[in-house]
Order: C-alpha cells, then structure tokens, then sequence
C-alpha cells in the first residue's frame, strides 16, 4: 500500500511546497535567515536597535468566515484576514510585527486553492510590514468537508519594555478614538451564516450570497469577504509620534468585550454611538435577524476595528494624524470614573 492511496499525496505537497517559495520571498523583511523549506524559520533579531526588547506573540484564525470563501470558491481574501487578525493584537500592545507563520489544511491538497490563500497571507504579511518565516500545509483525508479547509496563524512582534501599551496608564478624561473597519472582519460569521439562512446546502448558500444588496453597493458574498483591515503601519507611525495608554482590537466580543479588557481599575468608558457611522451591513444584519442593539455590540465591531485610548490633550492632534494616514478615525468616547466597563449611550 502507499499514502497515496489513503488520500495523502507527498509528491503533490513537495511540488507545492517548491511553486510558492518565489511567492513568500515577497514577505520577507533582511532579519530573515535562510527561506522555507527547513523545519523552522530562523530570524536574527537586531538587537542594536533596542534597549530593553521584548517579544509579542499571538495566534488566532478567520473562524466561520472560511466557510464563506468555501462555497464561493473564492480564497483570494481570507489570507489577508489570517495575518490581520493576529497582527492586529500584537499591535494592541505596541508592539511591532516582525514575522508570521500559518497553518494550511485541507482534506485533499488543492494546489490552486492554497495557493491563493498564500497569496492572501503574503499580501497580508505586505500590509503589516512582517516576513512571513514559515508554515504548515496539512493534507488531512475524511476530516474535512470537499472544499473546505482549515486556518490558523501566528504573529510574533517586538516593543521595548518600558513602551508596552497595556491600560495601565489609562486615566479619568482621557478620550477614546475609534478607526473605521473595513466591514465585517473576521467576527460574528455563526451569527450572519443563521441570520441569511447560509447552510450545507451548497447550491442555495452560493443564490443568497450572489444576491445583489442596493444598500451594500455589491453581492452580499463580496460584503461578507472584505478582509479585515491591517492597522500596523498608520498605528506605528501614531506610537511614533504620540504616547497611546490603550489599544483595544475589536474583534470576537464586539465593543462590548474588547474595551473592558484594556480599562484600568475605576475608569468607565462612555461611547457615544452617533459619533461613527457603522457600515450598512451592521443595520442589514440587525434588521433581518432581529437583533437587539446590546447583542449587536457584543458580537460585532460596529464599524470600529481598533480604539485608543489617549490624553484629551492630544486626541484631535491623534485623530488628524490617522485620517493623513488613510484611516477613518473619530473621537468616539471618554473616560469617566466608575466600574470598569463600558456603557454605550
């Protein structure tokens, strides 16, 4: 008997391995020693450009959102989300991202398919500024639905000791300044699946994401894998330039989770809804599914990929220097004495 006969092709994976090599040499930054190919990547940190360095890590994944790109066929987006995501937390910590290593499985290897996964993940890698150091791609016969795969990703980043952002210089009268997403990201999808009756069945799925939404401007399949926007180089130019006293990456949780997490003890955050305006498909989903304003904000980003919290002193001078960058940023709240929470008014 040979692999290939249990559903694992070597040769089909090697041949794989060999067509992306001149891909991920796109994602590569000069600390990068060797390419892939070996059993770990190997980065030599600089450590004259830093005092007192410290490491950053994370990991996450795109979730249910795969399921999307599954049942259209279309893979060219969800590896941008898989760099975002975990880039996104380092970066709430103010740390820079140095390298990032995927996950890749699939049932059966589909040369096609990954590779414009990786295409995503070395974008992505492009957008953050970080070498994409290495990875895995699994072949896994019986354990995954024909077409699906599976993804995770981890990010490594570095941010001097005595510059970590962590909350805990978060203040009484500080502002908090909310920059626009870009949709979705990569949250809520279980939700949004139930809501438009996206299932197993493929053939009914693929009509209801073809639909043509006039308030969304595009297909609900295009709204639904708008990658998640990566924050790394307008953020580092603000962390420059300015003193940050909190970061929080609104992803699985919403608002509702994510800010809490970055408070210190007595500070409350106040959020004036009116101040930002969220992106169509938030009100879509609300209005279909029936969902109360409470659990949209526990669930999704509301339009709000990435808040900071900063002095009041210097938060219009923060917001500017985000819009010259590209971003929509918006002084969304403050911070008022009380239990640490939020309140969304």
């Amino acid at each position: 008997m040979r692999y290939k006969e249990a559903g694992v092709d070597i040769d089909s994976g090697d041949r794989f391995v060999e067509k992306i090599k001149s891909l991920v040499r796109r994602a590569s930054r000069p600390e990068v020693l060797g390419g892939i190919g070996a059993f770990s990547g190997l980065f030599q940190i600089d450590v004259r450009k830093y005092r007192c360095p410290v490491l950053v890590a994370g990991a996450d994944g795109v979730g249910t959102k795969s399921r999307i790109a599954a049942i259209l066929d279309k893979w060219n987006t969800i590896g941008i989300d898989l760099v975002a995501m975990s880039v996104n937390d380092i970066l709430a910590q103010g740390a820079e991202p140095l390298f990032f290593l995927d996950y890749l499985s699939m049932g059966k290897l589909d040369s096609s398919r990954a590779e414009k996964v990786i295409k995503g993940i070395v974008e992505g890698c492009e957008l953050a500024g970080c070498a994409l150091l290495g990875g895995e791609t699994a072949e896994m016969p019986g354990f995954y639905p024909e077409g699906e795969c599976e993804l995770a990703g981890f990010a490594v980043g570095v941010v001097e000791k005595d510059r970590i952002i962590n909350g805990s210089k978060i203040k009484v009268g500080d502002k908090i300044i909310g920059i626009a997403g870009n949709g979705l990201h990569s949250n809520g999808y279980s939700m949004v699946r139930k809501v438009f009756g996206i299932d197993d069945d493929r053939s009914r799925a693929r009509t209801i994401l073809g639909s043509f939404i006039g308030d969304l401007g595009c297909s609900l399949g295009e709204e639904l894998l708008k990658p998640t926007k990566i924050y790394v180089k307008s953020m580092l130019t603000v962390l420059e330039r300015f003193k940050v006293n909190g970061i929080a990456h609104i992803t699985g949780g919403g608002m509702k989770g994510n800010i809490p997490r970055i408070l210190s003890d007595g500070c409350k955050a106040i959020v004036h809804r009116n101040r930002w305006q969220a992106p169509p498909i938030f009100e879509i989903v609300q209005r279909k599914g029936n969902v109360p304003d409470d659990e949209m904000f526990k669930v999704f980003n509301m339009g709000i990929g990435m808040a900071l919290v900063v002095s009041s002193e210097e938060a219009e001078e923060i917001k500017s220097e985000l819009v010259k960058k590209g971003e929509g940023a918006s002084i969304i709240g403050e911070i008022v004495s009380g239990k640490k929470e939020i309140e969304i008014i």
